[in-house]
């Protein structure tokens, strides 16, 4: 643990480095790469420079997501690990807004006066750097110290922060932060952080007994309990239609969403139902069709990360043509309207990088080169690759 004398010299040095005209790889050692790179994006984003409070959005009252039922379950836990540390914990989504916090009495009021608290927006495109936005970016546990932070608001803070994973389909489903004042900064400070994502992780292991979770981008899967369960396509795509279907379906509008005109039996649908029905342990409903079981699917959570403006997040998740063989009528004009929806995003999307891992994915992908190419300085040799790309594709 650092003396006060020692943490007081960080913050000096950090604040040379804040001064500095340019950066050089020497100060990204002393500084961590993480931090600088997050320090290059918050100069370039158009946040206003008198911002001292994240954004507050109203939090919605819809139906709850499998991570804030799992925080209903150990929220008396995180609670008093807030209060007995004198920090204040905070449960972001996957797009840095906080959908749960527990304060103790030393931090509260500094929380509420940044809107560390439930609906504050904390996407580093809108307040900078901060240690939820930079654990979800690097998809790893950090540490923003002091005045690292862009808002000056949270200079005398010091905040750790750890990733929150699905324990059956390993992806990130939020984050983690436990905040305090720089004077109390300890190197375990993101053992303890860690520690609270495990035990979200834990509480939605035991939440999710019957977990269904489908992939449909790039080679299709389906994972029940953890486990991958082996379909046959067209059964994943049963699976996929029920998903995006919640409230259920008869036989006869599961059929034409199934096959359209295509000339197949009635009685080829029962059979591939009943089929389902005995491998997914009676978790398959009937009259109308529905999932009995709790449904993840990655095209479900690009959807919803869409919906929320979480752009980055839902280019990350989308990284494939989504069931790409698929004749189904109703998953043809739903992934259409997906890739619409995914177009219109792009063109609002801001990061380079994030761009550049969509196109790796998408190599046909014209509305990133595009949006790059806007990007780009004219200049730039970049420009001009993106440019010749463009008129070969």
């Amino acid at each position: 643990m650092l003396s006060q004398q020692e943490l007081a010299h960080k913050r000096s040095l950090i604040e040379q480095l804040r001064q500095s005209s340019s950066l050089s790889l020497k100060h990204a050692d002393q500084l961590g790469q993480s931090i600088l790179s997050s320090w290059q994006r918050s100069n370039s984003a158009a946040i206003p420079k008198d911002r001292e409070a994240a954004p507050l959005m109203s939090v919605k009252q819809e139906r709850k997501t499998v991570l804030e039922r799992a925080i209903e379950h150990c929220s008396d836990e995180l609670t008093h690990i807030a209060e007995q540390s004198a920090m204040v914990a905070a449960v972001g989504d996957i797009g840095s807004t906080i959908i749960w916090s527990a304060a103790s009495g030393q931090m509260r009021n500094a929380a509420e006066r940044v809107h560390f608290i439930a609906g504050g927006q904390w996407r580093e495109d809108l307040v900078g750097t901060n240690a939820l936005a930079l654990s979800l970016k690097t998809q790893q546990s950090s540490c923003v110290f002091s005045n690292e932070h862009f808002m000056s608001s949270v200079h005398d803070w010091v905040c750790y922060a750890s990733p929150i994973i699905d324990p059956y389909s390993k992806q990130v489903l939020g984050v983690i932060d436990l905040s305090t004042t720089w004077n109390y900064h300890n190197s375990l400070g993101l053992l303890a952080a860690e520690r609270c994502a495990s035990i979200i992780q834990s509480a939605l292991l035991e939440f999710q007994q019957q977990h269904l979770f489908i992939r449909a981008f790039a080679v299709p899967q389906v994972l029940f309990n953890g486990k991958i369960v082996v379909l046959t396509p067209r059964q994943i795509e049963i699976l996929t239609i029920l998903a995006l279907c919640p409230q259920g379906m008869n036989l006869e509008n599961l059929h034409q969403a199934l096959y359209g005109e295509r000339k197949v039996s009635v009685g080829t649908l029962k059979a591939e139902m009943s089929q389902l029905r005995d491998i997914l342990g009676g978790m398959l409903g009937s009259r109308p069709y529905r999932l009995l079981a709790h449904v993840e699917a990655d095209f479900l959570q690009a959807e919803n990360a869409l919906d929320a403006g979480y752009i980055e997040s839902a280019l990350k998740l989308c990284k494939g043509v989504f069931l790409a063989k698929t004749e189904s009528p109703f998953l043809s004009a739903w992934r259409d309207c997906l890739e619409s929806r995914l177009s219109e995003a792009i063109f609002k999307a801001n990061e380079t990088d994030v761009l550049l891992k969509h196109l790796a994915h998408f190599p046909e992908a014209i509305d990133a080169v595009e949006r790059l190419i806007e990007l780009t300085p004219v200049g730039h040799p970049a420009h001009q690759m993106l440019m010749k790309y463009k008129d070969e594709h």
